[in-house]
Protein backbone atom coordinates (compact mmCIF):
# COMPACT_ATOMS: atom_id res chain seq x y z
CA UNK A 1 0.00 0.00 0.00
CA UNK A 2 1.42 3.68 -1.03
CA UNK A 3 2.13 6.02 2.05
CA UNK A 4 0.68 8.46 0.69
CA UNK A 5 -2.45 9.09 3.23
CA UNK A 6 -0.87 12.23 5.01
CA UNK A 7 -3.33 14.48 3.54
CA UNK A 8 -5.45 15.67 6.33
CA UNK A 9 -4.86 19.51 6.99
CA UNK A 10 -6.43 18.92 10.50
CA UNK A 11 -3.02 18.41 12.27
CA UNK A 12 -4.09 17.73 15.57
CA UNK A 13 -5.18 14.58 17.38
CA UNK A 14 -6.98 14.22 20.51
CA UNK A 15 -4.76 11.83 23.08
CA UNK A 16 -6.82 10.13 25.51
CA UNK A 17 -4.37 9.30 28.05
CA UNK A 18 -4.71 12.43 30.68
CA UNK A 19 -8.65 12.80 30.52
CA UNK A 20 -10.65 14.70 33.25
CA UNK A 21 -11.16 12.76 36.23
CA UNK A 22 -14.42 12.12 38.86
CA UNK A 23 -13.86 12.91 42.38
CA UNK A 24 -13.06 8.55 42.48
CA UNK A 25 -10.40 8.89 39.66
CA UNK A 26 -11.81 7.38 37.20
CA UNK A 27 -12.45 9.62 33.72
CA UNK A 28 -15.00 11.83 33.99
CA UNK A 29 -17.71 10.43 30.95
CA UNK A 30 -19.44 13.69 30.25
CA UNK A 31 -16.62 16.12 30.85
CA UNK A 32 -14.90 13.53 28.19
CA UNK A 33 -18.08 13.82 26.20
CA UNK A 34 -18.14 17.54 25.81
CA UNK A 35 -14.07 17.97 25.11
CA UNK A 36 -14.99 15.36 22.29
CA UNK A 37 -18.02 17.10 20.88
CA UNK A 38 -16.08 20.21 20.46
CA UNK A 39 -12.96 18.89 18.77
CA UNK A 40 -14.97 17.36 16.12
CA UNK A 41 -17.03 20.60 15.78
CA UNK A 42 -13.72 22.23 14.83
CA UNK A 43 -12.91 19.34 12.58
CA UNK A 44 -10.95 17.09 14.49
CA UNK A 45 -10.99 13.42 13.53
CA UNK A 46 -8.47 11.42 15.32
CA UNK A 47 -8.45 9.88 18.43
CA UNK A 48 -5.28 8.06 20.36
CA UNK A 49 -6.20 5.53 23.34
CA UNK A 50 -4.35 2.09 24.60
CA UNK A 51 -4.91 -0.84 26.17
CA UNK A 52 -2.97 0.17 29.00
CA UNK A 53 -4.07 3.69 29.69
CA UNK A 54 -6.10 4.34 32.88
CA UNK A 55 -6.07 0.40 33.31
CA UNK A 56 -8.54 0.23 30.50
CA UNK A 57 -10.74 3.00 31.37
CA UNK A 58 -9.48 5.08 28.81
CA UNK A 59 -10.97 2.82 26.24
CA UNK A 60 -14.50 2.16 27.95
CA UNK A 61 -14.31 6.23 28.45
CA UNK A 62 -14.20 6.45 24.75
CA UNK A 63 -17.25 4.28 23.63
CA UNK A 64 -19.14 6.08 26.17
CA UNK A 65 -17.96 9.75 24.55
CA UNK A 66 -17.33 9.19 21.01
CA UNK A 67 -18.06 5.29 19.79
CA UNK A 68 -21.83 5.66 20.64
CA UNK A 69 -22.64 8.98 20.01
CA UNK A 70 -20.82 9.22 16.25
CA UNK A 71 -21.45 7.54 13.25
CA UNK A 72 -18.18 5.39 12.88
CA UNK A 73 -16.95 6.91 9.37
CA UNK A 74 -16.81 10.01 11.16
CA UNK A 75 -13.28 9.73 13.34
CA UNK A 76 -10.57 7.70 13.05
CA UNK A 77 -9.28 5.97 16.28
CA UNK A 78 -5.90 3.93 17.28
CA UNK A 79 -5.05 1.90 19.98
CA UNK A 80 -2.23 0.02 21.33
CA UNK A 81 -0.68 -3.85 22.50
CA UNK A 82 1.53 -3.46 25.15
CA UNK A 83 3.86 -6.47 25.03
CA UNK A 84 5.66 -6.28 28.20
CA UNK A 85 3.01 -5.31 30.58
CA UNK A 86 -0.81 -6.54 31.10
CA UNK A 87 0.20 -9.88 29.94
CA UNK A 88 2.01 -13.11 30.65
CA UNK A 89 2.14 -14.96 27.25
CA UNK A 90 1.57 -14.90 23.64
CA UNK A 91 -2.11 -15.54 24.06
CA UNK A 92 -2.33 -12.97 27.04
CA UNK A 93 -0.73 -10.42 24.84
CA UNK A 94 -2.83 -11.28 21.90
CA UNK A 95 -6.25 -11.33 23.79
CA UNK A 96 -5.20 -7.29 24.52
CA UNK A 97 -6.28 -7.01 20.67
CA UNK A 98 -9.79 -8.59 21.23
CA UNK A 99 -10.55 -7.03 24.90
CA UNK A 100 -9.81 -3.61 23.05
CA UNK A 101 -12.56 -4.21 20.29
CA UNK A 102 -14.73 -4.96 23.23
CA UNK A 103 -14.20 -2.16 25.37
CA UNK A 104 -14.70 0.42 22.89
CA UNK A 105 -16.96 -1.07 20.58
CA UNK A 106 -15.54 0.10 17.61
CA UNK A 107 -15.72 -2.64 15.30
CA UNK A 108 -12.71 -2.05 13.87
CA UNK A 109 -9.40 0.22 14.58
CA UNK A 110 -8.11 2.73 12.03
CA UNK A 111 -4.78 2.75 13.35
CA UNK A 112 -3.17 0.07 15.77
CA UNK A 113 0.65 -0.10 17.09
CA UNK A 114 2.91 -1.66 19.13
CA UNK A 115 3.00 -0.22 21.92
CA UNK A 116 6.18 1.20 23.57
CA UNK A 117 9.26 -0.58 21.91
CA UNK A 118 11.97 -0.26 23.36
CA UNK A 119 15.61 -2.30 23.67
CA UNK A 120 14.93 -4.12 26.54
CA UNK A 121 11.30 -5.19 25.50
CA UNK A 122 11.21 -5.00 21.66
CA UNK A 123 12.08 -9.36 21.78
CA UNK A 124 8.90 -9.79 23.41
CA UNK A 125 7.26 -8.53 19.99
CA UNK A 126 9.18 -11.36 18.24
CA UNK A 127 8.49 -13.96 20.70
CA UNK A 128 4.64 -13.37 20.76
CA UNK A 129 4.83 -13.15 16.96
CA UNK A 130 2.85 -10.09 17.92
CA UNK A 131 4.29 -8.74 14.07
CA UNK A 132 2.23 -11.10 12.55
CA UNK A 133 -0.77 -10.98 14.71
CA UNK A 134 -1.34 -7.53 13.48
CA UNK A 135 -0.84 -8.09 9.85
CA UNK A 136 -3.38 -11.21 10.05
CA UNK A 137 -5.97 -8.44 11.67
CA UNK A 138 -4.99 -6.02 9.28
CA UNK A 139 -5.84 -8.52 6.26
CA UNK A 140 -9.15 -9.58 8.36
CA UNK A 141 -10.50 -5.70 7.68
CA UNK A 142 -9.99 -5.25 11.85
CA UNK A 143 -6.90 -3.12 11.50
CA UNK A 144 -6.84 0.08 8.75
CA UNK A 145 -2.96 0.79 9.29
CA UNK A 146 -0.40 -0.59 11.67
CA UNK A 147 2.70 0.15 13.29
CA UNK A 148 4.66 0.69 16.23
CA UNK A 149 5.40 3.36 19.08
CA UNK A 150 8.64 3.97 19.74
CA UNK A 151 11.05 4.77 22.46
CA UNK A 152 14.57 3.76 22.06
CA UNK A 153 17.64 4.71 20.07
CA UNK A 154 18.31 5.94 16.23
CA UNK A 155 19.90 3.03 15.61
CA UNK A 156 17.07 0.53 16.41
CA UNK A 157 14.43 2.40 14.92
CA UNK A 158 16.42 1.55 11.69
CA UNK A 159 17.32 -2.06 12.20
CA UNK A 160 12.74 -2.08 12.69
CA UNK A 161 11.88 -0.39 9.94
CA UNK A 162 14.48 -2.24 7.71
CA UNK A 163 13.09 -5.65 9.24
CA UNK A 164 9.10 -4.36 8.49
CA UNK A 165 8.99 -2.19 5.51
CA UNK A 166 5.19 -2.64 5.53
CA UNK A 167 4.91 -0.80 8.45
CA UNK A 168 2.20 1.85 7.34
CA UNK A 169 3.09 4.60 10.17
CA UNK A 170 4.90 4.77 13.58
CA UNK A 171 4.41 6.80 16.68
CA UNK A 172 7.31 8.97 17.99
CA UNK A 173 8.24 11.28 20.86
CA UNK A 174 8.81 14.12 18.84
CA UNK A 175 9.09 18.04 20.40
CA UNK A 176 11.76 20.89 20.75
CA UNK A 177 13.08 19.85 23.78
CA UNK A 178 14.00 17.01 22.79
CA UNK A 179 15.07 17.29 19.00
CA UNK A 180 18.82 17.42 20.22
CA UNK A 181 18.53 15.12 23.23
CA UNK A 182 20.86 12.20 23.10
CA UNK A 183 18.60 10.52 25.60
CA UNK A 184 15.42 10.73 23.16
CA UNK A 185 16.93 11.79 19.75
CA UNK A 186 13.64 13.44 18.24
CA UNK A 187 15.50 14.15 15.80
CA UNK A 188 17.93 11.56 14.16
CA UNK A 189 14.45 9.44 14.93
CA UNK A 190 12.55 11.69 12.99
CA UNK A 191 15.02 11.84 9.70
CA UNK A 192 15.34 8.34 10.02
CA UNK A 193 11.25 7.32 9.31
CA UNK A 194 11.29 9.88 6.84
CA UNK A 195 14.30 8.10 4.81
CA UNK A 196 12.30 4.87 5.15
CA UNK A 197 9.06 7.08 3.66
CA UNK A 198 6.98 6.21 7.05
CA UNK A 199 4.62 8.39 8.01
CA UNK A 200 4.36 10.23 11.94
CA UNK A 201 2.10 10.68 14.47
CA UNK A 202 3.33 12.58 16.82
CA UNK A 203 3.37 12.01 20.68
CA UNK A 204 4.36 14.17 23.49
CA UNK A 205 4.85 17.18 21.86
CA UNK A 206 4.51 19.66 25.17
CA UNK A 207 6.71 16.34 27.03
CA UNK A 208 4.09 15.38 29.39
CA UNK A 209 3.25 19.06 29.68
CA UNK A 210 6.28 20.12 30.77
CA UNK A 211 6.61 22.65 27.51
CA UNK A 212 3.45 24.04 28.71
CA UNK A 213 4.74 25.90 31.75
CA UNK A 214 8.60 25.71 30.28
CA UNK A 215 11.48 26.99 32.43
CA UNK A 216 11.28 31.04 32.82
CA UNK A 217 14.12 31.91 30.69
CA UNK A 218 12.36 29.67 27.72
CA UNK A 219 8.78 31.49 28.66
CA UNK A 220 10.42 35.21 28.82
CA UNK A 221 11.71 34.02 24.36
CA UNK A 222 8.08 33.41 23.53
CA UNK A 223 6.44 36.08 25.38
CA UNK A 224 8.51 38.54 23.53
CA UNK A 225 8.09 36.85 19.81
CA UNK A 226 4.69 36.75 20.63
CA UNK A 227 2.83 37.58 23.90
CA UNK A 228 -0.67 36.11 22.79
CA UNK A 229 0.46 32.78 22.04
CA UNK A 230 0.46 30.33 24.44
CA UNK A 231 3.32 28.26 25.51
CA UNK A 232 1.87 24.69 24.15
CA UNK A 233 1.07 26.37 20.87
CA UNK A 234 4.76 26.78 20.00
CA UNK A 235 5.02 22.90 21.02
CA UNK A 236 2.16 22.12 19.34
CA UNK A 237 3.00 23.87 16.19
CA UNK A 238 6.81 23.09 15.88
CA UNK A 239 5.92 19.05 15.33
CA UNK A 240 2.47 19.87 13.42
CA UNK A 241 5.01 21.77 11.25
CA UNK A 242 7.43 18.92 10.18
CA UNK A 243 6.72 17.37 6.91
CA UNK A 244 5.18 13.64 6.96
CA UNK A 245 2.72 14.21 9.85
CA UNK A 246 -0.29 12.67 9.97
CA UNK A 247 -1.02 14.12 13.32
CA UNK A 248 0.18 15.78 16.40
CA UNK A 249 -1.64 14.42 19.74
CA UNK A 250 -2.40 16.44 22.40
CA UNK A 251 -3.47 15.08 26.03
CA UNK A 252 -6.09 17.39 26.70
CA UNK A 253 -7.32 17.15 30.38
CA UNK A 254 -10.18 19.98 30.30
CA UNK A 255 -12.00 22.24 27.83
CA UNK A 256 -9.94 25.18 28.29
CA UNK A 257 -6.40 23.67 27.19
CA UNK A 258 -8.66 22.09 24.43
CA UNK A 259 -9.73 25.26 23.44
CA UNK A 260 -6.65 26.69 23.97
CA UNK A 261 -5.05 23.84 21.16
CA UNK A 262 -7.86 24.45 18.39
CA UNK A 263 -7.41 27.91 18.61
CA UNK A 264 -4.15 27.64 16.60
CA UNK A 265 -4.50 24.36 15.19
CA UNK A 266 -8.28 24.48 13.33
CA UNK A 267 -6.75 26.99 10.91
CA UNK A 268 -3.00 25.76 11.03
CA UNK A 269 -0.30 28.00 10.39
CA UNK A 270 3.62 26.41 10.44
CA UNK A 271 6.19 28.15 12.08
CA UNK A 272 7.53 30.73 9.75
CA UNK A 273 11.35 31.32 9.80
CA UNK A 274 10.95 33.93 12.71
CA UNK A 275 9.73 31.56 14.92
CA UNK A 276 11.94 29.09 14.05
CA UNK A 277 14.66 30.87 15.03
CA UNK A 278 12.66 31.45 18.42
CA UNK A 279 12.53 27.78 18.89
CA UNK A 280 16.18 27.38 18.53
CA UNK A 281 17.05 30.11 21.34
CA UNK A 282 14.80 28.47 23.57
CA UNK A 283 16.16 25.18 22.60
CA UNK A 284 19.97 26.24 23.36
CA UNK A 285 17.92 27.65 27.10
CA UNK A 286 16.87 24.04 27.64
CA UNK A 287 20.59 22.70 27.32
CA UNK A 288 21.16 24.90 30.37
CA UNK A 289 18.28 23.27 32.37
CA UNK A 290 19.26 20.68 35.23
CA UNK A 291 15.27 19.86 35.94
CA UNK A 292 14.23 16.28 35.95
CA UNK A 293 13.14 15.42 32.53
CA UNK A 294 9.85 13.52 33.74
CA UNK A 295 6.61 12.94 31.57
CA UNK A 296 4.81 11.67 34.26
CA UNK A 297 3.51 8.72 32.52
CA UNK A 298 3.38 6.35 35.09
CA UNK A 299 5.10 3.54 33.19
CA UNK A 300 7.12 3.60 36.02
CA UNK A 301 5.02 3.26 38.78
CA UNK A 302 2.79 0.72 37.14
CA UNK A 303 5.06 -2.59 38.71
CA UNK A 304 7.29 -0.61 41.51
CA UNK A 305 7.39 -3.01 44.52
CA UNK A 306 7.39 -0.02 46.85
CA UNK A 307 4.75 1.45 45.54
CA UNK A 308 6.74 4.85 45.26
CA UNK A 309 5.60 7.86 43.49
CA UNK A 310 8.26 8.80 41.02
CA UNK A 311 6.39 11.41 38.93
CA UNK A 312 5.52 13.23 42.07
CA UNK A 313 8.56 13.14 43.61
CA UNK A 314 10.09 14.19 40.55
CA UNK A 315 7.54 16.93 40.39
CA UNK A 316 8.09 18.32 44.10
CA UNK A 317 12.11 18.03 42.96
CA UNK A 318 11.67 20.33 39.72
CA UNK A 319 9.96 22.78 41.62
CA UNK A 320 12.57 23.33 44.30
CA UNK A 321 15.31 23.51 41.74
CA UNK A 322 13.25 26.50 39.66
CA UNK A 323 12.36 28.37 42.60
CA UNK A 324 13.54 26.86 46.27
CA UNK A 325 10.76 26.89 48.98
CA UNK A 326 11.19 28.10 52.69
CA UNK A 327 11.63 24.14 53.80
CA UNK A 328 12.76 22.59 51.18
CA UNK A 329 10.32 21.23 49.72
CA UNK A 330 9.37 19.21 52.63
CA UNK A 331 5.73 19.92 53.34
CA UNK A 332 5.03 19.50 49.11
CA UNK A 333 7.05 16.36 49.25
CA UNK A 334 5.08 15.13 52.40
CA UNK A 335 2.00 15.71 50.49
CA UNK A 336 2.77 14.27 47.44
CA UNK A 337 3.43 10.76 48.64
CA UNK A 338 0.79 10.85 51.23
CA UNK A 339 0.01 7.01 51.44
CA UNK A 340 2.49 6.36 48.80
CA UNK A 341 6.19 4.94 48.76
CA UNK A 342 8.53 7.77 49.54
CA UNK A 343 12.05 8.00 47.65
CA UNK A 344 14.10 6.41 50.60
CA UNK A 345 11.85 3.41 49.75
CA UNK A 346 13.82 2.44 46.64
CA UNK A 347 15.46 -0.98 46.38
CA UNK A 348 16.96 -0.73 43.14
CA UNK A 349 15.49 -3.40 41.68
CA UNK A 350 15.19 -1.34 38.25
CA UNK A 351 12.07 -1.92 36.86
CA UNK A 352 11.28 1.61 37.08
CA UNK A 353 14.20 2.36 34.62
CA UNK A 354 13.24 -0.26 32.19
CA UNK A 355 10.06 1.08 32.21
CA UNK A 356 10.70 4.67 31.44
CA UNK A 357 10.11 6.04 28.10
CA UNK A 358 12.54 9.16 28.80
CA UNK A 359 15.68 6.56 29.57
CA UNK A 360 15.75 8.59 32.83
CA UNK A 361 18.22 7.33 36.05
CA UNK A 362 15.67 7.19 38.15
CA UNK A 363 17.36 5.03 40.70
CA UNK A 364 19.82 8.01 40.73
CA UNK A 365 17.48 10.63 41.26
CA UNK A 366 15.37 9.31 43.69
CA UNK A 367 18.56 9.60 46.29
CA UNK A 368 19.27 13.40 45.12
CA UNK A 369 15.43 13.88 46.11
CA UNK A 370 15.71 11.95 49.43
CA UNK A 371 16.59 14.88 50.96
CA UNK A 372 13.14 16.11 51.02
CA UNK A 373 11.78 13.83 53.56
Amino acid sequence: MPKDFVKDTFKLGFGLMRLPKTPDGKNDPAAVSEMVDRFIAAGGTYFDTAFVYDNGDSEAVTKVALVDRYPRESYTLCTKLIAWSQCHDEASAKQQFYTSLERTGAGYFDYYLLHSLQRNNVQKYDDYHLWDFVKAQKAKGLIRKYGFSFHADPELLDELLTAHPDVDFIQLQINYADWNNPGVASGECYRIARSHNVPITVMEPVKGGALADPAPAVRKLFEEADPNASMASWAIRYAASLDGIITVLSGMSNLEQMEDNLSYMKDFRPLNDAEQAVIRKAQAELVKDQSIQCTACHYCTDGCPMEIAIPEIFAVKNRELQKASWDGGKRAYAIATQGKGKASACIECGQCEEACPQQLPVMELLKDCADME
